[in-house]
């Protein structure tokens, strides 16, 4: 994420989605924390969708 722009697109996606009670979107730090019971690999294509690159990602119980 470079822009307000990139972090907005990713805001909005994972605000529609099911299962996702909060999330964080950190421009600065270039990092997405949600919290909820979506399952890891629907929130992580839902991110792509979007055009961004996810260079890493992990499930935190």
């Amino acid at each position: 994420m470079t822009c307000s722009g990139c972090s907005g697109a990713v805001s909005r996606v994972l605000s529609k989605l099911d299962g996702v009670d909060s999330y964080d979107v950190s421009l600065e730090n270039q990092t997405v924390v949600v919290k909820g019971s979506a399952p890891y690999e629907t929130v992580l294509e839902k991110i792509k969708k979007t055009g961004k690159e996810v260079k890493s990602g992990q499930v935190v119980q």
